[in-house]
């Protein structure tokens, strides 16, 4: 699966720690992590239980910048640490690889190691053996690692990113295929939604072999993204919001037409009986757990500290939260096609719209997938 270099180059979050940054603005990301984490420890139970390893391996794919990758590691930790006191034995080393695009901000990460390190050091003093953090820059959809030489791969709001934009929808820039919006909607053509799924499969198969020849036998992943239901009204609307502020702009003349009609959104929330069908079909692992959970627009927002008095938020608060987080994904690869001139005024109308929406629906939730995955024998 071939990614080209100008989908590297965009797609990633923003960089940083400052207010615009997915440093700052990953507290829904964070709440996926803490949902999924009963999975991550059943599955990271059973592995070590099973091959005891000496230096357990993982790598964290996707794993973007700020505080939520090194709570994934974290996690792991205290998982092996409670699982190796059961069986009365000794810590293992950690070897930990980071993931992500080769522009993504490994650097933030980098300069957060020494505060983890020490508090790790105060939380398990001695009891702890070497951890080894390392990054891994390149495209999850080819091999990252040496055959059979992985233990376990958590990857967590990261595949429901395509490789590209389907190619029936970008050939010269006109599309090949007729196209209503930068995204799926409940009424485009039968032919862009067999277009976005048919780059989803292609992606995901080449996701699943890679990992199965990475990975030895009795490996195990999980994986947590954003899916649907069947139905494609249930679409997600975020990006049918961004559309049309987008659309908005050009009628004022804002952004060029032919700017507007060569972007695509290189994303795709599946069905669960389209990714079980994807997996099947590949053959190389076993899905041995499946969750879904229902997760607010908000994420964990009246934790954060804008809802800590713990009273409801006006659509407001909620819409500039809500834009803020969707801008710290997105703008990199908004900013590439449109230029950094309109993103002010972009996630304005943004957040505008989704205060109307909540007006008007008042609740705003949309599936995520928990998948648990062994490698075949």
């Amino acid at each position: 699966m071939e990614v080209g270099m100008a989908s590297q180059n965009m797609l990633h979050m923003n960089s940083g720690v400052g207010d615009k940054s997915y440093a700052h603005n990953s507290f829904f990301q964070k709440n996926a992590i803490i949902k999924a984490k009963p999975i991550l420890e059943e599955s990271m139970t059973r592995l070590y239980y099973n091959i005891l390893p000496k230096c357990l391996k993982v790598a964290d794919l996707g794993c973007s910048s700020g505080p939520n990758t090194l709570q994934v590691i974290s996690n792991i930790i205290n998982i092996v640490d409670t699982t190796s006191s059961n069986l009365n034995l000794s810590l293992p080393d950690f070897q930990f690889y980071l993931n992500d695009l080769f522009e993504s901000d490994f650097n933030t990460i980098f300069k957060s190691l020494p505060q983890f390190y020490k508090t790790l050091e105060g939380k398990k003093g001695n009891k702890i053996g070497p951890c080894f953090i390392n990054a891994t820059p390149g495209t999850f959809y080819k091999r990252l690692f040496p055959t059979s030489s992985m233990h376990f791969f958590h990857c967590s709001y990261s595949l429901h990113w395509l490789s590209q934009s389907p190619e029936e929808l970008t050939i010269d820039g006109g599309g090949a295929v007729e196209r209503d919006s930068i995204y799926l909607t409940s009424t485009s053509p039968i032919a862009m939604q067999k277009a976005y799924l048919g780059q989803f499969q292609r992606n995901l198969k080449a996701f699943l072999k890679s990992r199965s020849e990475e990975l030895v036998t009795g490996g195990e992943m999980v994986l947590t993204f954003i899916g649907r239901q069947n139905n494609t009204s249930e679409i997600r609307a975020t990006w049918n919001l961004l559309g049309l502020a987008l659309n908005e702009m050009l009628s004022e003349n804002l952004i060029e037409k032919e700017t507007l009609k060569s972007f695509n959104i290189p994303n795709y929330d599946p069905s669960m009986e389209e990714v079980k069908e994807i997996i099947e079909e590949e053959g190389s692992f076993i899905l041995h757990r499946v969750e879904t959970m229902w997760m607010g627009w908000h994420g964990n927002m009246m934790n954060n500290e804008e809802g800590a008095n713990g009273n409801q938020l006006d659509e407001n608060v909620t819409g500039e939260f809500i834009a803020k987080y969707i801008r710290a994904v997105t703008e990199p690869l908004l900013k590439a096609h449109f230029g950094q001139r309109i993103m002010d005024e972009l996630f304005l109308r943004f957040k505008d719209k989704v205060a109307q929406l909540i007006r008007d629906i008042q609740i705003l939730e949309f599936p995520n997938f928990i998948v648990s995955l062994i490698k075949s024998a």
